[in-house]
């Protein structure tokens, strides 16, 4: 599905060539056949980071998703946080790439969001049914975003509508706004005290993913096929935005 390898690459690190092409973006979603809740989110957060500079957004990315965990983009700081069972769900997802024909770079950890929306992207009719399988951890990341008056809520709210997601948004909003702030320097200095901080090459941050994208090959449905082929050729600046290699 091309709105999900769209979504992954917004949600990933901004960088000049997603910069330079979100005028191309904004042309894209118009072009497209999409229902209101899925294109106007996606043009809100466009329109948004197109005022912004470059560096600007580079360091209120990195404020907000590497800054405490509540937000984090991987799906299992949400659901196994460092127990051992996140170990275990890591080699059970990447079984799940391999099986695809998905191989990640050393350094890429397999439940990184944009990672997990390129791999739904390569599944065809199934690709939905991937989505629903994290829609409690949308909903709650989507919360904590919205709390947070962040414009990478709408984002969520488009996967959440997209996976047909059912949630009590106000009941889950009242549960977030009850939480303690993990980005406080207090509350990240608290995390450091409590935690071995090792060094290694197989360490991985939300900047350093260095996404790997799907050969061409590996998307079921022929119109995704067509339109990776298609845009693969494009020498334009959005090319890797809205479906290039």
């Amino acid at each position: 599905m091309r709105i999900l390898r769209l979504v992954s690459r917004l949600l990933d690190y901004p960088d000049e060539a997603l910069y330079r092409g979100l005028p191309e973006v904004t042309a894209f979603l118009h072009s497209q056949e999409l229902v209101d809740r899925v294109r106007e989110p996606l043009l809100r957060f466009v329109d948004h980071f197109k005022q912004y500079d470059l560096l600007d957004w580079q360091s209120e990315y990195d404020g907000l998703f590497e800054r405490g965990r509540a937000v984090s983009l991987h799906l299992f700081e949400h659901i196994h946080g460092e127990s051992r069972d996140r170990g275990q769900a890591m080699v059970d997802l990447m079984a799940e790439y391999r099986a695809a024909g998905l191989d990640l770079a050393e350094r890429e950890l397999p439940d990184f969001l944009p990672t997990y929306l390129e791999f739904c992207a390569t599944q065809g009719e199934q690709a939905l049914g991937w989505l629903a399988d994290v829609g409690h951890v949308l909903a709650l990341v989507a919360a904590r975003l919205q709390e947070k008056n962040s414009p990478y809520a709408e984002l969520y709210a488009v996967l959440m509508s997209l996976a047909e997601v059912s949630v009590d948004m106000e009941a889950l909003t009242q549960k977030v706004r009850g939480e303690e702030p993990d980005d406080t320097p207090e509350a990240i200095d608290k995390v450091w005290e409590e935690e071995m901080v090792t060094f290694s090459a197989n360490q991985a941050s939300t900047c350093d993913q260095a996404l790997s994208r799907p050969d061409a090959r590996q998307y079921r449905d022929d119109s995704a096929l067509n339109w990776v082929e298609a845009d693969a050729a494009s020498t334009s600046p959005a090319a890797n935005v809205t479906g290039g290699q």
